[in-house]
């Protein structure tokens, strides 16, 4: 429990109130005000709630200034660097990074949940052939209650867990199925010789008349793509996640509800963004041109995939990224690819202009990965629906958490009301 033994004092006028102080394990003090409306009768205001904090968590840090992120207290660096995704997840749900043996029963436990239901192919087969891939997975991991009644019920431990690990198996598969209906090609089955990374790349890429063999380097590019993108404490997808499960919603509501929210430009939609911003760019003699336009504050312009909301100083991810875009252009090579010769060059002009390390812009993850799966051969509409695969832990992990939370309310934010007051109603033939 949070310390509470400091108190802030608020004072309306000739009446003051005193409201506990929580101090967490890191980062600044909280100020409780649940019981500030009863004995004060005022709200307070925050749009964006970027100085509220909604729960309490014991799952993800990050101090943006200092450009620190923590799962459970790991860095992330570590974890992408010495770790991997599945075991990832394993620290995320439960808590503590796993022995041999839970590593290998888990493992086995999500491979052999990575088919999908076979009537779920009939669903896909509904939408236009050109629909977002995130439309599609809106729509069909909210479709999963419908086929998976057995984890549903939230008030069961038993059904949260089935349902956990269903959707941590099943996302790749249905991911790779929405790109596969995109682009005509057969559904692939998934593969449980092959590891979480890999076997999600050989659903995108095989097909039945050739064999393909996953590249060892791009399996491994996909996973730290996986593992950066595993949580992010309590963003706007996060949020929502929480919120949807706080009325009851059973959990493929719920995650479905992450995954609409991640689809925005200004959340999930960053490294398509970045890669269209590089395609608008164009070719590497026009970068000197959109640097300036991006120093200009007349000029809406700006480059995309550099600097962080959140992190003031370097994106903690943006460092291990950064070695696998390395390692997959060198593999891949980039003599045929203008974007990635325009990623390649921007960086390098950005990283020796004063103006941007001045200001703490630096590459961030969404640059390095949107690098990555246009490398791989992915189209841009795949990188919101590879960043909501990945999320899908964190989203899982934040949603069991709130419900083993004793506290857990319904979310019901308040609002500073600026409408008309009360008017009386007036017939038509009288306006």
């Amino acid at each position: 429990m949070p310390d509470t033994t400091k108190t802030a004092t608020l004072q309306i006028g000739e009446d003051s109130f005193e409201l506990p102080i929580h101090s967490p394990t890191a980062g600044p003090d909280v100020i409780d005000i649940r019981k500030l409306y009863g004995q004060a009768g005022v709200f307070t205001y925050d749009p964006g709630f970027t100085s509220t904090a909604a729960c309490d968590s014991t799952i993800t840090y990050i101090d943006g200034e200092a450009g620190v992120l923590l799962h459970r207290g790991y860095p992330i660096d570590q974890l992408a660097g010495q770790s991997h995704y599945l075991e990832v997840c394993y620290l995320l749900l439960y808590g503590e990074l796993p022995s041999a043996k839970q590593l290998e029963d888990f493992e086995q436990l999500v491979t052999n949940h990575t088919m999908l239901h076979e009537q779920m192919q009939y669903f896909f087969r509904g939408f236009r052939r050109d629909a977002h891939p995130m439309a599609i997975m809106v729509g069909v991991v909210g479709a999963m209650a419908a086929f998976y009644h057995d984890s549903t019920d939230i008030s069961d431990p038993h059904q949260r867990e089935v349902a956990s690990i269903r959707l941590i198996a099943k996302m790749p598969t249905i991911a790779a199925m929405a790109y596969k209906y995109s682009i005509g090609q057969p559904f692939v089955y998934p593969r449980n010789d092959l590891d979480y990374a890999a076997n999600f790349l050989h659903m995108c890429f095989s097909v039945p008349a050739e064999r393909y063999d996953v590249s060892p380097v791009l399996a491994r590019a996909m996973d730290r793509i996986f593992t950066l993108h595993a949580d992010h404490e309590q963003n706007a997808s996060t949020s929502t996640v929480r919120l949807a499960s706080s009325s009851g919603a059973n959990p493929f509501a719920c995650i479905a509800a992450g995954i609409a929210c991640l689809w925005g430009p200004a959340h999930g939609g960053a490294n398509q963004a970045c890669l269209e911003m590089l395609r608008e760019i164009g070719t590497v003699d026009r970068i000197p041109e959109f640097i300036e336009r991006a120093k200009d504050k007349n000029d809406p312009f700006r480059l995309m995939g550099f600097g962080h909301r959140v992190y003031k100083n370097f994106d903690p991810r943006a460092t291990v990224m950064k070695e696998s875009a390395d390692e997959v252009l060198e593999l891949l090579g980039i003599e045929d690819n203008p974007v990635l010769q325009v990623a390649k060059e921007l960086e390098k002009q950005a990283l020796a202009d004063p103006y941007f390390t001045e200001k703490k812009l630096f590459p961030n993850v969404d640059f390095y990965s949107g690098i990555i799966l246009e490398a791989m051969g992915f189209p841009t509409a795949m990188f919101t629906p590879i960043f909501a695969l990945a999320r899908t832990v964190g989203w899982i992990s934040q949603w069991k958490e709130q419900l083993a939370d004793p506290q857990l309310k319904i979310g019901r934010p308040r609002q500073l009301y600026l409408g008309e007051t009360q008017r009386d109603y007036v017939d038509i033939e009288n306006r």
